[in-house]
């Protein structure tokens, strides 16, 4: 076979020369589909031309997460933020809007009326059947919808990027259990929402290798903060009060620093294991104090990497997805914060 022409790839991609001219020189006026076409067979007929320039055409992607007073929301935000810059040949743009976790129609009203104006969507949300119909419809015109860090049953979404969850809580299990001892004892936890999927699995995760494995270590409370880190502290207060037997806290969600006072106000600092999520400035620092015993930390930044990733694939601007839509968690410790 000869070499590749651009009459080749019109062809192969059923669209007109001027539409193959237009996709290859960059000059836009293209739909997305015949774009993603076009490019595909080019790559797929190796045509000799550079295919991961700047693409044409602009595709406005919705974020949707909680705001930045959340500190993991707040480095997926600068993440997404900063992708024009690092990201500038897949030309997406991202469009960061706040939702409350305890607001679902207000959430599910804010997705219908993006549906006319944007081409795709990144989502962090608890699950809940208002939301999930809302993507559903979002989708039905083949825009993808990507479930970040946290699943959402029944969305039909395009992908989910993030860890596994219920992995994740069972590691932070095994840690729980290790680090209490044969003497085991009474262990709280602590989930922003039960009704994120996450948060839940982290919980189940946790649970299942306790009771698997370290019969003498019990979870006696689950507790929600609603992803408010004051409630948080106010819920461990509680819960110590209560119950002098208390060996472990493990907080799934936000409040490390609010957790902590609270365990020193009834007097049990360094007696309490205390393992926690986010590796941000603020616990590296109670980390390193020896405050915090275990930070896992699933990162935000790769995260976000990973669903752009798959954006670029989904719209034909990346010739393959990313090797895997599960990211990795890390383990730290005070010796490697």
């Amino acid at each position: 076979m000869g070499k590749i022409t651009a009459r080749d790839i019109a062809k192969a991609a059923n669209v007109s020369l001027s539409t193959v001219d237009r996709v290859l020189n960059n000059r836009g006026g293209v739909t997305d589909a015949k774009e993603r076409r076009v490019i595909e067979w080019a790559r797929k007929l190796k045509i000799d031309r550079a295919l991961n320039q700047r693409a044409a055409r602009t595709l406005r992607i919705a974020v949707l997460l909680q705001r930045p007073e959340n500190p993991f929301h707040a480095s997926v935000q600068a993440n997404f933020e900063a992708a024009a810059r690092d990201f500038p040949q897949f030309n997406l743009q991202f469009k960061i809007h706040h939702i409350d976790p305890v607001k679902p129609r207000a959430t599910a009203g804010l997705i219908g009326s993006l549906i006319k104006t944007c081409d795709g969507m990144v989502i962090v949300s608890a699950a809940d059947p208002d939301i999930a119909a809302a993507l559903r419809e979002f989708g039905t015109s083949g825009k993808p919808v990507i479930t970040l860090v946290t699943d959402i049953a029944g969305s039909e979404r395009f992908a989910y990027v993030g860890p596994d969850n219920v992995k994740t809580g069972r590691i932070a299990g095994d840690l729980m259990g290790r680090l209490l001892g044969r003497d085991g004892g009474d262990v709280i936890v602590i989930s922003g929402m039960l009704s994120m999927m996450g948060h839940e699995e982290r919980e189940t995760g946790f649970r299942a290798v306790l009771n698997e494995r370290y019969p003498d270590c019990h979870v006696t409370e689950v507790l929600e903060s609603y992803e408010r880190a004051e409630l948080a502290g106010d819920l461990v207060f509680s819960a110590l009060k209560r119950n002098s037997a208390i060996r472990g806290i493990y907080n799934a969600s936000a409040g490390a620093s609010t957790v902590l006072n609270s365990v020193d106000a009834v007097g049990r600092a360094n007696e309490i294991v205390f393992i926690t999520h986010e590796l941000t400035d603020e616990r590296r620092q109670l980390l390193r104090q020896g405050l915090i015993d275990i930070i896992i930390d699933q990162g935000p930044a790769f995260e976000v990497q990973t669903a752009i990733g798959a954006l670029a694939a989904f719209f034909g601007r990346q010739e393959r997805p990313p090797p895997s839509l599960i990211t990795p968690v890390q383990i730290h410790t005070i010796e490697n914060c």
